[in-house]
């Protein structure tokens, strides 16, 4: 099965508000650990990074796990649908993975005035450490954040 059986619920209530942060979880079609290839990983992390050169978002944190996305950001322009179909497309024609990689929607939440970024996107990079993928996310490739300096990850 290609998409989650209530994947339509993950559009209901769905608002876009320029200047909002957003906290969105995207998958891969049926799980597959597309990001586990390198250049993959790269291809979609490009794929963000233009958005941002764009000016459609600005990123705050992300971390590209080996079968989903999770990227904290404020939107700038556009909507969360128009962005997300555009980083989708973007990154699978990037991958040359006929088919395309992504399942069907995404999961986003709007973070509340009184939520601590910091906390979120700290909790957000530790993924690989919570799944076992590493012991130090400072040995996973694949995230950024702006609250994380070049001299905090030697």
């Amino acid at each position: 099965m290609d998409e989650a059986p209530h994947g339509g619920n993950l559009r209901k209530g769905r608002v876009s508000i320029p200047g909002q942060t957003y906290l969105v979880t995207a998958v891969t079609r049926g799980r597959s650990k597309v990001f586990t290839n390198f250049d993959h990983a790269r291809t979609l992390i490009l794929t963000m990074q233009r958005s941002e050169r764009e000016g459609r978002v600005e990123s705050l944190a992300f971390v590209i796990m080996p079968d989903h996305l999770h990227w904290l950001f404020r939107l700038q322009a556009g909507t969360l649908a128009e962005l997300m179909k555009q980083v989708k497309g973007r990154s699978a024609a990037g991958t040359g993975i006929p088919g395309g990689i992504w399942q069907k929607g995404y999961h986003d939440h709007a973070l509340r005035w009184d939520e601590d970024l910091v906390r979120v996107a700290g909790y957000l990079v530790a993924n690989p450490v919570r799944a076992g993928l590493v012991r130090n996310v400072m040995d996973y490739p694949h995230w950024d954040g702006i609250w994380f300096v070049a001299e905090n990850r030697e």
